[in-house]
């Protein structure tokens, strides 16, 4: 007899599809017979597409009621609709592309939630009380790692309101064309990650002295406001004080116990969920993640929307495809007109550089049934909710309003995190179906599995499992509901099993401009 956990189960997306997606864990063999009927041609992967009409060559593929691309020869009802057997269509022009045509849903303010953060002098507020050290080149960084190892063990447990020291270490700095088009990327994501809220206004900065990057270029007077003084607490490694390593390290230390008892002064207070401001993003993308994860993702941006809050969106190679999805729902023909220029200078870079939007997809995105990267956007994009898109923010560009904001990044994983931080993300949300350790030491991530299987595997690297609404257990508006109060207790202090391993990938800057 057939138990309800071994029932066949498949999942169609939209009225308008001609295929859905396989449910079951380990997938399911040729023969399977569906409970509407429909018998397995092939055996189908979980995750995998499985065809619902029969399809003569060159018939469009519809997933999302999107075509994901045409059938590459003729299939049956019934069979496996994979990468091998599907040609990709061509991306969306970038002209005659619907601007600011669809209105956003009425949806009333939430009003009444809050968090306990830290506020800051320019208003914003941080979700940790974290000093960071800015590094203006590579080859400070082994320095500045020692010196962080020392600073945690010999001097911030007596200052119990700073949650942690981190190094802003990256592979910039010097043997780059710094002043090629293309190069104020990198420079200005820098000094943007330097003011992030969780910094306190903080600046701390460790250079080496001979690097093309210098501290005056990266910080020109006035640029950043600054706590503790009218310009950054600066450490020069080739200083001519400097006898030895040891010096060096005597230096950094000096200077940071400055910065710790000033950020050790601050309290958390009461702050509104409008103080916060939401980095969203998928990475280790399966079938499953515009089924379950993203769009509960997506209720909650709504309802972050509706607290006031700011969401960033981004991934430019994995909206593209969405366009124009996008510029419909833009606030305003300025808004949409930003998104298309985003769009047309990401497609020049990837043309220069001898691919296209294509090159996104991953083998393990493949393995977990995106077929394309046509089918990995329409996923990806229900991440940014319903609500209007306010306001559109260029690599490395730090935000000056509120709401929905379509933050333009690269889609990997590091670069588009790094990037988010820049903009002033005080807590990431992270969706994903295939698995990965992600985290970032700057800011807390909540990671949030696709299946069911995910979730128990690693029950202790997940924070929130929307496997559940593909088996039924749970609604999209149940699990976008819990990801909001969680975000608003991580927010709060409580830690996500990414800072409870303390696990953390490094800052990757975008750059853009030629090496030399």
């Amino acid at each position: 007899m057939t138990t309800p956990e071994k029932t066949p189960l498949h999942i169609r997306m939209h009225a308008g599809d001609n295929v859905a997606i396989v449910v079951n864990d380990g997938g399911l063999p040729a023969g399977t017979v569906f409970p509407d009927g429909l018998v397995l041609v092939d055996a189908v992967p979980q995750g995998h597409k499985v065809a619902l009409a029969d399809f003569a060559e060159g018939d469009a593929v519809i997933r999302y009621n999107v075509t994901i691309g045409f059938a590459a020869r003729a299939l049956p009802k019934g069979s496996w609709i994979s990468e091998a057997v599907l040609r990709m269509p061509a991306a969306r022009e970038l002209e005659g592309l619907p601007i600011a045509t669809r209105a956003a849903p009425v949806m009333a303010p939430l009003e009444g939630y809050t968090f306990q953060g830290f506020r800051n002098a320019d208003g914003s507020v941080g979700t940790r009380n974290i000093l960071a050290i800015t590094t203006t080149v590579q080859c400070v960084s082994g320095v500045v790692e020692h010196a962080v190892k020392r600073i945690k063990s010999e001097l911030l447990p007596r200052y119990p309101n700073v949650d942690d020291v981190v190094g802003l270490e990256h592979t910039y700095g010097c043997g780059v064309a710094i002043d090629a088009p293309g190069a104020e990327i990198p420079i200005r994501t820098l000094r943007n990650i330097t003011q992030n809220p969780n910094f306190g206004g903080q600046a701390m900065v460790v250079s080496l002295g001979c690097e093309k990057l210098q501290p005056a270029r990266l910080f020109p007077k006035g640029s950043i406001p600054i706590l503790s003084g009218a310009d950054p607490a600066h450490v020069c490694l080739q200083d001519e004080g400097h006898v030895g390593f040891q010096s060096m390290i005597d230096s950094i230390m000096r200077t940071a116990e400055v910065q710790l008892q000033a950020l050790n002064a601050r309290q958390r207070e009461t702050c509104p969920a409008s103080d916060l401001v939401v980095g969203v993003q998928c990475g280790g993308s399966d079938a499953f993640s515009g089924v379950t994860a993203n769009p509960a993702v997506g209720y909650a941006t709504d309802l972050l929307v509706r607290a006031g809050a700011t969401v960033m969106f981004s991934e430019v190679t994995e909206v593209r495809d969405g366009i124009d999805q996008l510029t419909s729902r833009a606030a305003n023909a300025d808004v949409a007109d930003a998104m298309i220029r985003e769009m047309a200078w990401y497609d020049a870079y990837l043309t220069r550089g001898g691919v296209d939007r294509s090159a996104n997809t991953t083998p393990g995105n493949k393995k977990g049934g995106l077929s394309n990267i046509v089918e990995k956007a329409m996923g990806s994009i229900v991440k940014s909710g319903s609500s209007a898109i306010t306001g559109v923010l260029s690599p490395g560009e730090k935000l000056k309003q509120k709401g929905l904001i379509y933050a333009a990044t690269p889609a990997s994983d590091f670069i588009c995190g790094t990037l988010q931080l820049a903009a002033g993300m005080n807590i990431h949300v992270f969706t994903t179906g295939r698995g990965t350790p992600y985290g970032l030491a700057e800011c807390p991530v909540i990671k949030v599995a696709t299946r069911n299987d995910l979730a128990r595997r690693w029950h202790d690297l997940m924070d929130v499992n929307a496997g559940r609404i593909a088996s039924g257990e749970a609604s999209i508006e149940d699990v976008g509901w819990e990801l909001f109060k969680l975000m608003l207790d991580v927010a709060s202090g409580s830690k996500t099993w990414a800072e409870h391993w303390k696990l953390h990938n490094a800052l990757t800057l975008f750059n853009p401009a030629p090496v030399t």
